[in-house]
């Protein structure tokens, strides 16, 4: 396969732009520049902007309703990419408004603690507290508790794969599905043919997952975690139903397809999807990118799918 034109036009304009690599940025510098094409931003019945108690301070929590007015939702709690180091509400609210509309729930964006300030566990820690209370306080929300998901790009990716094991151990909250892009699944495993294939040139680079990775643990003994790489779980079953999202030319392809393939080996219920010719990051682009657009509603359709049974 080669490059999907769309794609390739942007990889071009990316290059000659020349902008220096994140990771010879300082954390502050690269979320200055973070910010993807947002578009013509979708209108949803209602934003709001609030805070919930978390283990370290309130999070922040940006909630999506749709414009069907009705006493209950489904509810989707969206874990944003970027490293675990750049990104917020902002950079994310295409992703949230087009799912808020599609799905037809309540998407609650979670503003958890970036590293290097905040190392891990914090960003796991805030994310589960963020379900829990959605759960605890559904009717403050209009949820219907019975139906919540999770999901989440690349870095929020991997933290909605984290939560939905963790909620399996804790036996709390439930969650109906899971929504994982290009997740990070396996942070510090051995590299995999498409970190090697696809290291440089295809706006994710090698070089910037490490740096990522070395804002986010602390250690060496980190990566062996399952709270870092999901993919070292012994145990997936019993997990939620999920669907998988990839790119072709994204150094995170194969472990995103591996961990699929764990979820079906222990029979959960997974779609695992690769789309061809494009890249890392490509559905925050739906924007200028038609693929992206695509993913984005198939999105919207596994979730009103599983919201629905």
């Amino acid at each position: 396969m080669t490059l999907e034109p769309q794609t390739k036009f942007l990889l071009d304009q990316l290059k000659a732009l020349g902008a220096p690599p994140l990771e010879t940025l300082t954390p502050q510098m690269a979320r200055m520049g973070s910010k993807f094409p947002q578009g013509e931003v979708e209108e949803v019945g209602k934003v709001e902007n609030r805070t919930i108690p978390g283990p370290a301070s309130d999070i922040p929590v940006r909630v999506y309703y749709p414009k069907e007015e009705q006493s209950s939702y489904p509810a989707l709690v969206f874990y944003h990419g970027g490293g675990w180091v750049i990104c917020d509400l902002d950079t994310h609210d295409n992703i949230c408004r087009a799912l808020t509309n599609s799905a037809g729930c309540v998407t609650i964006s979670v503003d958890y603690r970036l590293a290097p300030e905040h190392k891990f566990p914090a960003a796991v820690e805030d994310s589960y507290t963020a379900v829990q209370y959605v759960y605890d306080h559904a009717e403050d929300f209009k949820v219907d508790r019975t139906r919540i998901a999770v999901g989440g790009d690349s870095a929020g990716g991997n933290l909605a794969a984290v939560i939905s094991h963790l909620a399996k151990e804790k036996n709390t909250p439930p969650i109906c599905f899971q929504l994982l892009m290009y997740p990070s699944t396996n942070t510090g495993g051995m590299p995999t043919v498409s970190m090697v294939e696809n290291a440089h040139g295809y706006f994710l680079e090698k070089g910037t997952m490490e740096w990522f990775r070395d804002c986010y643990l602390n250690s060496e003994e980190d990566k062996k975690s399952p709270l870092v790489s999901p993919a070292l779980n012994e145990d997936f079953t019993g997990l939620p139903p999920a669907l998988v999202i990839t790119a072709e030319y994204d150094p995170l392809r194969d472990e995103g397809e591996e961990y699929g393939k764990k979820l079906a080996d222990a029979g959960v219920e997974v779609e695992t999807i690769r789309y061809d010719g494009t890249i890392h990051g490509f559905i925050s682009m739906a924007a200028v990118l038609n693929v992206g657009k695509a993913a984005l509603e198939k999105s919207g359709e596994a979730l009103k799918k599983a919201f629905s049974k």
